[in-house]
């Protein structure tokens, strides 16, 4: 695979993918203390940059492979990446997924006019099964990252941005098993080698950092991660060859600085941006990759969060920059203790939004309650105002959550 691929690629695409927007963002500028612009994957079709390297790989195949179908295994974004190809092309298409995997994408994935086919409760074992379809059904196997035609479709948005922003100095990208961040970094560097390239992982599984350190790819143990999109606990063999050659090097961020992200691109910017492709503007805001007073685009990968996880981030960005919290207050079991708890909260502009009064557990004494009360909040500031109010009237608080 070489540039020409990539190139080729873009021109048989075209009217079929996105060309996604580049846009500028004053408010991560400021705060990174760089010229920030967001490549809005998350824009594109299918809801993520998967679309391009399925669609590329499946216009490379015969036309006899092509009658006979594929198959892929996928719990998310890939899956909807082949299906919507498959549809464009008009061959069957058939995706095994986990019987975990959400339902929001089962659905979606089906309106792509998929068959899809629910095994195993780990994806490993929807992959097996993948496989053994394929070989019945003498069907073509689309891997999700560790295939050339994939990788050159991938890097597809590297040449967007070079003509969108063609004094671009450093581009960073969410890295999982590795095909975005390959073909991108071979289209930009082999058409202007002083641009940085900079790929970002989930510290919950740093796969492909960990296989540069040792220097092949290597198996890991992950954690659960909220960017389950680029939670690949093996990077592909090209896509590790690729980025040893291309890339300058991988950094990590954590699940607080994911959802922090995803909040803040949710409120300031209107952007819905799912945890794997957050990461790579994550990178900025938390100074993980040391970049000052440069042009940088972040990649924003995909946007599909699954409706249920949404409110769950919401909550759980707020309470990390100090807008919600849960509070424990011990109090008197009389009357009008409580009435003076919620005015010392309200005095305060703290609003309220559930009270629970609990009268038996057993940290509570008899003639005693404990108050759990939600409230929402300025800043971590604000909250340190309530501790320190109830606490001089003499208010026991046993635990906080902020």
């Amino acid at each position: 695979m070489n540039l020409d691929d990539i190139i080729i690629a873009r021109e048989k695409m075209k009217g079929i993918v996105h060309t996604t927007p580049l846009d500028y963002s004053k408010t991560f500028s400021q705060l990174s203390k760089n010229e920030v612009f967001l490549k809005l994957e998350n824009l594109q079709k299918t809801g993520s940059f998967k679309v391009r390297g399925s669609y590329n790989k499946l216009i490379n195949l015969s036309e006899e492979d092509l009658q006979k179908g594929v198959v892929a295994a996928s719990a998310g974004n890939h899956a909807q990446g082949v299906a919507y190809s498959s549809q464009m092309l008009g061959i069957p298409c058939t995706i095994v997924m986990p019987k975990g995997a959400p339902l929001s994408k089962v659905l979606a994935t089906k309106q792509y006019g998929a068959e899809v086919i629910l095994e195993g409760n780990v994806f490993d074992e929807a992959l097996a099964f993948a496989l053994d379809l394929k070989e019945q059904a003498g069907a073509t196997f689309i891997h999700a990252f560790d295939d050339d035609w994939v990788i050159a479709g991938q890097g597809t948005v590297g040449l967007e941005i070079l003509d969108q922003l063609p004094d671009v100095e450093a581009i960073v990208c969410p890295v999982g098993g590795g095909g975005l961040i390959a073909g991108l970094a071979m289209a930009i560097k082999e058409k202007n080698p002083r641009i940085s390239v900079y790929g970002v992982q989930a510290a919950a599984c740093p796969s492909m950092k960990q296989s540069l350190t040792e220097e092949k790819p290597v198996m890991i143990a992950s954690s659960p991660t909220m960017a389950d999109g680029i939670a690949v606990k093996k990077p592909g063999l090209k896509n590790f060859e690729l980025v040893q050659k291309y890339v300058d090097d991988i950094y990590c961020v954590d699940e607080m600085e994911i959802a922090r992200t995803m909040l803040m691109l949710l409120e300031r910017n209107k952007l819905l941006v799912e945890g794997s492709g957050a990461c790579s503007l994550s990178s900025l805001l938390y100074e993980k990759v040391s970049l000052k007073e440069k042009k940088v685009v972040a990649v924003l990968s995909g946007g599909n969060v699954d409706m249920n996880f949404i409110s769950r981030i919401i909550e759980r960005g707020l309470v990390e920059s100090g807008r919600y919290a849960t509070l424990l207050i011990t109090l008197k079991d009389k009357p009008g203790e409580l009435q003076r708890v919620l005015c010392s909260i309200t005095d305060l502009d703290a609003n309220v939004q559930t009270v629970n009064l609990h009268r038996m557990g057993k940290d509570i004494y008899p003639g005693y309650a404990q108050l759990e009360i939600s409230v929402e909040t300025k800043n971590h500031e604000h909250v340190e105002q309530l501790h320190h109010a109830l606490t001089k009237k003499g208010y026991h608080i046993g635990m906080s959550q902020f």
